[in-house]
């Protein structure tokens, strides 16, 4: 009788849980017998597993073989098991020493000809290992670089199988000679089909990807601008309203650039998650700027907070963590997807529950909506040339549910782009370049003033806090609280207005609020003017 046993990693959402594979010789009629609540893909893995070790040179058992899933109540899906079930039979049999194989995590496909593919899921499964107390993995090859960012973890990237048993065998290891001349055959399926940069969901905002995309192209929107950058500076939520052709979009695209590089814990964070989802791009296996997930307004619920069939996969919200989620034409989404919106904007974090198990993602975003005024888009208090009638009007702004908009900081009107602006010899506002430092200096201000508590924004700081621990000046905050007693704002409207107001004083250098920044908070919340300058210039 032979034994052998190896680990791998199952993944639930973006946590993964070790299991060991067990494989087991005895004699009898020869069959193979998979067992450990495996999924449809990892059932399939019998057949993979048998025709790598034949096609890599190794004699397959021909004896009755079982193996074992451990821990048996963890649903595991995906064929990232196929490599330690491969090297675990292979132990059995004593091709290799059962004895190297105990302390090693392996993760890769197998295809039939014994070359290792790559899985989604390679970063926090190597987290995962690293957590119980592994030091080595075995990855696929192309997938090295990626698990590598795990420290004090030793990473094998292998090509096929015959090297990894050669390695393990202590044998001269063959050379594998990649394929030239096309893309790789080892990369193919490992995106999610509909997920690239068409569909607004990529790693890298509109600004990196593009070096002509710069703030300075917006021309005029002077409270816009204003409004993008206080939003990048203390990560509170954008509301633009106004006609088509405004620029409500370049603002949000530009975003992404404003804020500052992620650090290396939002990193991992942010690449776990799009490993999970197969959007990390090739060649780059670590997500170091601030994401940008821009949805259709068709997107159902499913695909903004995350969903599907088995264990469910990471939506819209996910993808944008720690970076910008954009949606256009907010009112033409179902009511039903944005309602489900508000767990994840209080709680920063989304969970879901399916019968095949619980996942909980991550997804603490910067949330961007732009929405025109009316059906046809030219509804003004300036002028007539909307021809909606107004019960429309209102059936088209309702369908922006209070308790939502309620969670948003900043409301702002964007105009229609005037012809002196637009044809004005050096309109150019302040490039993306001259704000960003403007904001990662005010988020420096915050995080030293926040220093020894869990909050690093003035976003996330609770209400509660903000008025026991951090006071504005005397006096600044009276026509926030009038506001609030005449029923202009809720008390989750006056803590987040206080919120914005610490914001701007970060921006522009204050230690403490005092009643213009306090005011420009206020208009920048209900769009009500109340003669504070709309530029973060004029207030230093």
């Amino acid at each position: 009788m032979g034994f052998a046993r190896t680990c791998s990693v199952a993944l639930v959402g973006v946590e993964g849980v070790v299991v060991e594979v067990q494989a087991d010789l005895e004699p009898g009629v020869a069959a193979f017998t998979l067992v450990g609540l495996p999924d449809k893909s990892l059932t399939e893995s019998k057949d993979r597993v048998r025709a790598a070790v034949v096609n890599s040179g190794a004699e397959w058992p021909q004896k009755k073989l079982t193996v074992g899933l451990s821990p048996a109540s963890v649903p595991k899906a995906g064929s990232g098991f196929d490599l330690a079930v491969a090297c675990a039979i292979l132990g059995a049999s004593e091709r290799i020493d059962p004895r190297v194989l105990t302390d090693i995590v392996m993760v890769g496909e197998l295809g039939l000809d014994g070359r290792v593919r790559p899985v989604r899921g390679i970063l926090p499964a190597v987290l995962a290992a690293a957590e119980a107390g592994y030091e080595q993995v075995v990855v696929p090859e192309c997938a090295a670089a990626e698990a590598s960012l795990v420290p004090g973890v030793s990473v094998l990237g292998v090509r096929t199988l015959r090297q990894l048993i050669a390695v393990l065998a202590d044998e001269p290891v063959p050379d594998e000679e990649p394929d030239e001349g096309r893309p790789d055959p080892l990369m193919a399926g490992l995106r999610l089909p509909g997920t690239g940069a068409a569909t607004g969901m990529h790693t890298t905002g509109a600004a990196q990807q593009d070096l002509g995309h710069d703030l300075a192209d917006v021309v005029g929107q002077r409270a816009a601008r204003t409004a993008v950058e206080v939003a990048a500076a203390g990560g509170h939520h954008l509301f633009l309203e106004g006609p088509p052709g405004a620029g409500k979009t370049m603002l949000a695209e530009r975003l992404p650039a404003v804020l500052p590089k992620l650090v290396r814990e939002e990193s991992l964070e942010v690449t776990a998650v799009h490993s999970i989802a197969g959007l990390l791009p090739v060649g780059k296996p670590l997500v170091d700027v601030a994401p940008y997930c821009a949805p259709h307004h068709s997107a159902t619920m499913q695909a903004l907070v995350g969903g599907g069939q088995g264990i469910a996969r990471p939506g819209a919200v996910s993808l944008a963590h720690r970076g910008v989620l954009f949606l256009d034409e907010t009112p033409e989404f179902s009511g039903q997807a944005l309602d489900a919106l508000r767990q994840p904007l209080e709680a920063g974090h989304v969970v879901i529950a399916r019968s095949a198990g619980v996942v909980r993602f991550p997804a603490k975003f910067l949330m961007v909506l732009a929405a025109n005024p009316c059906p046809c888009g030219r509804f003004s208090r300036t002028d007539d040339l909307c021809e909606c009638p107004p019960a429309s009007i209102r059936r088209y702004q309702a369908r922006l549910s209070g308790p939502l908009l309620d969670r948003v900081d900043l409301r702002v009107e964007v105009d229609r782009i005037t012809r002196s602006e637009l044809t004005q010899p050096g309109a150019r506002g302040e490039s993306t370049a001259t704000v960003a430092e403007r904001v990662r200096a005010a988020r420096e201000r915050a995080a030293a003033r926040l220093l020894g508590t869990p909050w690093r924004t003035n976003s996330e700081v609770p209400g509660r806090e903000l008025r026991s621990r951090w006071h504005a000046t005397p006096g600044a905050m009276d026509d926030a609280e009038r506001c609030l007693e005449r029923g202009a704002l809720t008390a989750r409207g006056l803590d987040r207005v206080l919120r914005v107001a610490w914001t701007i004083a970060d921006l522009v250098g204050h230690d403490r609020p005092d009643a213009t920044d306090v005011n420009l908070a206020l208009q920048l919340r209900t769009g009500v003017p109340r003669g504070a300058p709309m530029a973060i210039g004029a207030l230093t």
